[in-house]
């Protein structure tokens, strides 16, 4: 039988309605750019479809193996657990071969992107301010694998570099530190008179509304600084070239993560715990949960009541009280991280 191919883009899902249609927008240029294989998508939590749903989707049209794409800028644990065990579950029960590709990662094309994104604020701006008078401050997810987070200072660092700011500073939207808020607010001690916010996320949602927040909060109690806000990375050109490519690249086997500093294969500083943690999905209880019961995010399935038991420090707007057995979050009492939420 000749093999037919399918193609699965896996995201994390959203209680925020305009993250889920940017997601599946996302999901419509990749199908407009491989006409020659069927493209769905899913995720794993707070939206429909979910993950299963898509393969159910590519398996009742023929498909015979699937490439998988997690839809992620960096190889956290949704990238590295959470999605391989959906897929490894369905690809088991159902027999149909799944391969899994690589993150979007540090790749030309995402720096391409996130520059033209931060040089839309610039221009919105205007001249009156010189990049060396212009702090950059990049803002990242935030979790709790120490490598992601690295990822997103290697980006500030990059485009630091290329626009020849004059400071640069990394920030998170929670799990680890710094947050926004207390970044920022270091920031305006550097004497800078510009300060360039940029949220290096694909898509809209709480967090990035929250990040956006927080640089009003602190512009308002610094009048002397030009705060300016960057739009994320949404569905940039390079992004979807990027997204093509790591299809592309399951099928010359170019598919291996970085692992070399995976908290989860090796021991890296503070983490030791995490070495051998078991692959599980985090998310079955919440597949498909929305924050509407209605309209086209209706409820795929509803959560159930059983406790689990975790703490991996892993707080990116979650408001189920699930615990699993993971090592917790290392720094999550951090004066400059997570408990700086909690207002």
């Amino acid at each position: 039988m000749q093999e037919k191919l399918g193609v699965m883009l896996c995201g994390h899902g959203s209680r925020d309605e305009a993250a889920v249609k940017e997601f599946a927008v996302l999901s419509q240029h990749l199908k407009t750019r491989l006409p020659q294989y069927p493209v769905e998508f899913g995720y794993l939590e707070f939206a429909t479809p979910i993950i299963r749903t898509g393969l159910d989707s590519l398996k009742a049209q023929g498909v015979t193996r699937v490439l998988a794409v997690p839809g992620m800028l960096f190889a956290a644990g949704h990238a590295k657990n959470d999605i391989p065990s959906v897929l490894n579950t369905y690809a088991a029960a159902n027999g149909l071969p799944i391969t899994y590709g690589k993150e979007l990662g540090i790749d030309p094309k995402m720096l391409r992107a996130a520059g033209d994104r931060v040089q839309e604020a610039l221009d919105k701006a205007g001249p009156g301010v010189s990049k060396h008078e212009t702090l950059l401050v990049v803002v990242g997810r935030g979790a709790s694998d120490p490598d992601a987070n690295s990822n997103v200072s290697k980006i500030t660092r990059m485009l630091w570099e290329g626009f020849g700011f004059g400071w640069a500073e990394t920030a998170y939207s929670g799990v680890t530190f710094p947050l926004v808020e207390p970044a920022l607010e270091h920031a305006t001690r550097l004497g800078f008179k510009r300060i360039i916010v940029f949220p290096y996320f694909l898509f809209t949602g709480i967090l990035v509304d929250r990040i956006y927040q927080s640089t009003d909060e602190v512009a308002a109690r610094h009048p002397e600084i030009e705060f300016i806000k960057a739009p994320y990375l949404n569905d940039h050109p390079s992004v979807i070239d990027t997204f093509i490519e790591r299809v592309e690249q399951i099928l010359t086997g170019e598919v291996a993560m970085n692992c070399q500093m995976c908290k989860f294969r090796t021991q890296v500083l503070g983490f030791e715990a995490d070495v051998g943690a078991v692959q599980e999905s985090h998310h079955h209880h919440v597949e498909g949960l929305s924050s509407k019961q209605d309209g086209p995010f209706k409820l795929e399935s509803k959560p159930h009541s059983h406790d689990h038991h975790h703490d991996h420090g892993h707080s990116h707007d979650h408001d189920h009280g699930h615990d699993h057995t993971h090592a917790p979050y290392p720094h999550a009492d951090h004066p400059l991280g997570p408990v700086t939420l909690k207002k």
